[in-house]
């Protein structure tokens, strides 16, 4: 993620700053309240009124009207054109399925937000722009409805002492072990400071076999019963929307490996504080498993703390 500092009203995609006091000035922009739902009203037989089925969010589409603003300098403001073009033709993301660009928003009052999505359109207009004025439609395709914060949180953990094959020499006094009934003597704990589940990206580091990864209030489980880490290889379980995968060190996927019964799609982070724990088999008491995520936000504001 880009970490180009960013001002009040401004918005940032691929490196290029867009909005005020720059020269792609926004007029207007759609698209940052409610999500497209996706739902439907079942008619009731024989009685009045709809009976509501789920709702779900579905994609969001911003819209913005800008434009680049170059007074006088039309080869200046051409350039400006091919950054922001550029930045949309990103192979790395525009080839690949899941892959995603960010588009992070700055707004006053509130910390930078970031959305996930790709460029749909960027469409120039010509007729002014000999006088250093290319008026642009832009949209972009929002894939996950939620913001999130634009720092990403990180926790490492290593696996108990107990399931670690006991202690390696040399050992060094003072030796402190703890039974783990104080919540504060256990490694695990990750802190989503949003208002709305985040995602997390999990990596275990070899050596190990036969990982087990549990968020523990939820009672949610991860397995991977046959695999089989040396030191040095790590596989990745990503829990986003839009990517689900579970991958090698070497690129391969190591999708089966995952039991059946392994929901990644609901082993969330809630907001708030919760436990993380993992279990593996280990003689070195050195593999670790690494945990990433971004604080997740229904709002680009938070709520306001007098009324919490």
């Amino acid at each position: 993620m880009s970490s180009l500092g960013l001002s009040d009203w401004q918005l940032e995609f691929g490196g290029v700053v867009l909005g005020h006091n720059t020269r792609i000035p926004v007029a207007e922009i759609e698209g940052l309240g409610l999500a497209e739902v996706r739902g439907e009203a079942v008619p009731q037989p024989g009685a009045d009124g709809v009976w509501p089925a789920p709702d779900w969010y579905g994609t969001r589409t911003l819209r913005i009207d800008c434009g680049i603003k170059t007074p006088g300098d039309p080869v200046a403001a051409g350039r400006l054109l091919g950054d922001l073009l550029r930045a949309a033709d990103t192979a790395s993301v525009r080839t690949v399925g899941g892959a995603l660009m960010g588009l992070r928003i700055k707004w006053p009052g509130a910390p930078v937000r970031v959305l996930y999505g790709r460029m749909r359109k960027l469409d120039p207009v010509w007729a002014e722009a000999a006088h250093g004025w290319i008026p642009l439609d832009v949209e972009f395709l929002v894939t996950d409805p939620r913001f999130y914060s634009d720092t990403e949180q990180q926790a490492s953990l290593r696996l108990a002492w107990l399931s670690g094959g006991g202690f390696t020499a040399p050992v060094k006094a003072p030796i402190r072990v703890t039974d783990g009934v104080d919540a504060d003597d256990r490694p695990g704990w990750v802190f989503n400071a949003g208002d709305a589940p985040a995602h997390p990206v999990l990596t275990v580091h070899g050596p190990c076999a036969s990982p087990t990864i549990r968020h523990v209030s939820s009672g949610q489980v991860l397995t991977l019963p046959s695999l089989d880490l040396a030191a040095g290889q790590w596989v990745e379980i990503d829990t986003r929307p839009g990517r689900m995968t579970v991958l090698r060190d070497n690129g391969g996927s190591a999708a089966g490996a995952l039991t059946t019964a392994s929901r990644m799609d609901e082993f969330v982070l809630p907001p708030g504080r919760s436990e993380i724990r993992w279990a593996a088999t280990d003689p070195t008491s050195s593999a670790r498993l690494t945990v990433r995520w971004r604080d997740a936000h229904i709002a680009l504001y938070d709520k306001d703390p007098k009324t919490r």
